[in-house]
């Protein structure tokens, strides 16, 4: 195996245990944080920690730094568009982009989302051979910063779509647990534990898959209603109630490339 110098832009949830993993294996790992708190945890996992905040209009902290001598840059930041639609994501991808040039990194692996894909009554079944059609403003920007990435002539961007995330600390039936009027009862879930996102980005990296784009959900689709009524009965939660009166929107986010091109076989069922 090379070792490799790696540079992780956002090592919240998913990228400090990514970090923590791509150490382990003897890589040397550059990882970003917007907290000044938790630069000490960064340090003490091994990895060498920097204070970085993108903006649109410029970027703090030591981005010069931060991807000098990386061989890859993994983007995983979240476009904070949930909590504040109006955030422009694809200014602050537009502004690192001009970084990435600069820098002469040459392969980027971006953490997007199946959210790119549109959820139509349908139930519409997705692969990375179908465009992707997401008409939210959310789902415009990823696909603009998708987009701008992936088109860039100075260096090539491997794109993982993942579907919902759970693992430690997060379990969406937590949140929907004694919720009332759900919609999309009949929605199939589209869901990704922690193990195979760590999983499925190590083997892109080991195995030099760049320039693709990964659909990254397990193959497991059963309905929304069946899988969360499910789960609460197993935690011993308040049961949800959802909404039957309207009819449900969804899609089923099917991956070739995760077979084809890295022999992917997913660890953890949902």
């Amino acid at each position: 195996m090379q070792i490799m110098n790696i540079s992780i832009l956002g090592c919240g949830w998913l990228g400090l245990p990514l970090a923590k993993k791509l150490t382990e294996e003897g890589h040397v790992v550059k990882g970003s944080t917007t907290s000044r708190e938790k630069m000490t945890q960064l340090t003490s996992e091994g990895i060498l920690p920097y204070l970085i905040k993108l903006h649109a209009e410029g970027i703090q902290g030591d981005i010069t730094a931060f991807l000098s001598d990386a061989d890859v840059l993994i983007i995983d930041i979240p476009p904070g568009l949930r909590g504040n639609p109006d955030a422009n994501f694809i200014g602050k991808i537009g502004r690192l982009q001009d970084h990435i040039k600069k820098s002469g990194i040459k392969k980027v692996l971006f953490v997007s989302s199946t959210s790119v894909y549109e959820d139509t009554r349908e139930i519409p079944v997705y692969t990375e051979n179908d465009l992707a059609n997401g008409i939210s403003d959310s789902s415009k920007q990823l696909r603009s910063a998708e987009e701008l990435l992936k088109n860039s002539e100075s260096f090539s961007t491997s794109i993982v779509r993942f579907g919902g995330l759970f693992g430690p600390g997060r379990n969406p039936v937590n949140y929907l647990s004694g919720k009332k009027n759900i919609k999309d009862p009949k929605a199939p879930v589209n869901l990704i534990h922690l193990e195979d996102c760590i999983g499925i980005i190590v083997e892109i990296i080991n195995k030099k898959a760049w320039g693709e784009i990964f659909n990254a959900a397990s193959p497991e689709h059963p309905t929304k209603e069946e899988h969360y009524t499910r789960k609460t009965l197993e935690n011993n939660l308040p049961m949800p109630e959802f909404d039957q009166d309207q009819p449900s929107k969804g899609k089923i986010v099917g991956s070739v490339n995760l077979k084809e091109k890295l022999d992917y076989s997913f660890r953890k069922g949902i």
